[in-house]
């Protein structure tokens, strides 16, 4: 709708200043149409960059409308400096229209959202629309979210019902009846599933604070909102951004932190330092398949079930370190410091983390990206579910050769160190972005050029 509605602001706009127009696109060399398609293209990616097309759902007109006039200035000021108006009108004149373009792109485009926004504010207000949500919690606090949701149909969430915590029976005193609680928490993936939830609303009881953990860690779908009712103390407290709609505050608990246009980049990242570098190494790798050929019986690459993105199993690739069959009799085992299983060619591999090279075909294959938390195998996946909190979250993004977690912890070799790389994975999950991404690919280069690998 929004390259519709600015490619057509842009005919508007030729009306009234056909003549001027016209010059510069005899000069530019391109006619009309044209001119609007790149022209409204231009508009479409400031708007994505701008973060114009995150959380669409029941967005405040007001907010919308701040957000449009600031996105469409930044347009116009990039037009202003860095368009080329050529020689065959003035630079005064030219610089005006710019102004006038302005005004019709901000008007009509803040017009076209102000519209659609109303709609979907009418068909919430009577219940056509709303995103099936769920309420873990079967307290006070639960009904009063329960009775708010169902009075404010803008907050845009029906209820299907409430989900039991603990094991204890409902109080009656609360109002809530025995049939509007439709499961339990260890059910809720299959809840979340059959019922097909969007929105889940956590409204635990103050004194049950210890069941967040417990909580977030078992509701951990990317597809899933997530949201905390605050409790006095926790508002008053000031550590906690609330969202306030009807006098309902609300915690969004892990927001997506990247924008749409920040994840293609982050892809054509991915794709182009991989192709670049696989092409650029060819030679060398040769010479490492036949330095691992000739230094121990077995095969040249290593494959090996991991864990990616949202549990979601893929084979991944690595140049052979150990020889061959190493965890035949014992099993999946962490790797140790001077590990004798450890090649000499494997080694200097490590040290140098060229066996990582052959995982660039993994991120290809899109199982992979440069920069995330590091792919486990499903064996310690299943323990560290159990063992470590919110272990799973990590798996909300693809998995990475590098990460934040790799370059400031050492090598697992504990229960302990798997413990603490969490701590800097779910870090890193929480404040992914393209610039962390810069930082953590420069430290893994120095890294490599310092030998320091394990």
């Amino acid at each position: 709708m929004d390259f519709l509605i600015v490619l057509a602001s842009w005919f508007i706009f030729h009306l009234f200043f056909t003549e001027t127009i016209n010059v510069h696109l005899r000069h530019l060399g391109v006619d009309l149409v044209a001119a609007g398609i790149i022209i409204s293209t231009f508009w479409v990616i400031i708007f994505v960059v701008s973060g114009l097309y995150k959380k669409l759902y029941l967005v405040s007109r007001l907010d919308e409308f701040f957000k449009v006039f600031k996105s469409t200035t930044i347009g116009a000021l990039i037009l202003y400096f860095f368009w080329d108006f050529g020689e065959e009108s003035s630079f005064t004149v030219d610089r005006s229209i710019i102004f006038y373009y302005w005004g019709f792109v901000f008007v009509i485009s803040a017009l076209n959202r102000f519209i659609i926004r109303t709609v979907q504010r009418v068909y919430a207000q009577h219940g056509k629309g709303l995103h099936r949500t769920i309420i873990v919690g079967t307290g006070h606090n639960a009904k009063v979210a329960y009775d708010d949701l169902n009075r404010n149909k803008t907050l845009g969430m029906e209820v299907l019902g409430y989900v039991q915590v603990n094991g204890k029976v409902v109080d009656p005193e609360t109002g809530i009846k025995e049939e509007e609680v439709i499961g339990h928490l260890d059910n809720i993936t299959e809840i979340i599933e059959e019922r097909q939830i969007q929105d889940v609303l956590v409204a635990v009881e103050p004194d049950r604070r210890k069941d967040l953990i417990d909580v977030i860690s078992k509701v951990d779908h990317p597809d899933i909102t997530l949201k905390l009712l605050p409790d006095f103390y926790q508002l008053v407290s000031g550590l906690n951004k609330t969202n306030q709609i009807f006098g309902m505050p609300l915690i969004e608990i892990s927001p997506e932190p990247m924008p749409l246009w920040e994840k293609g980049v982050k892809r054509i990242l991915d794709v182009t330092v991989s192709l670049v570098v696989l092409i650029l190494s060819l030679p060398f790798l040769a010479v490492i398949a036949l330095l691992i050929k000739f230094d121990s019986a077995g095969p040249i690459i290593y494959k090996q079930k991991r864990v990616g993105r949202g549990g979601k199993p893929f084979t991944i690739y690595k140049f052979r370190t150990m020889r061959d069959g190493a965890e035949s009799e014992t099993g999946p085992t962490w790797a140790a410091q001077n590990d004798p299983r450890v090649t000499k060619t494997g080694y200097w591999l490590r040290k140098l983390r060229l066996d990582e090279i052959p995982q660039l075909c993994n991120v290809l294959r899109g199982s992979m990206s440069l920069v995330g938390p590091r792919p486990e195998r499903p064996h310690f996946v299943d323990q560290f579910r159990v063992q470590i909190p919110l272990y799973t979250r990590r798996l909300r993004v693809r998995p990475g050769i590098t990460g934040w977690a790799q370059i400031k912890w050492k090598y697992d070799s504990s229960l302990d160190d798997v413990k603490e790389k969490t701590k800097y994975d779910l870090f890193y999950v929480e404040n992914i972005s393209l610039k962390m991404d810069m930082k953590i690919l420069i430290i893994t280069l120095i890294t490599m050029i310092k030998g320091k690998g394990q």
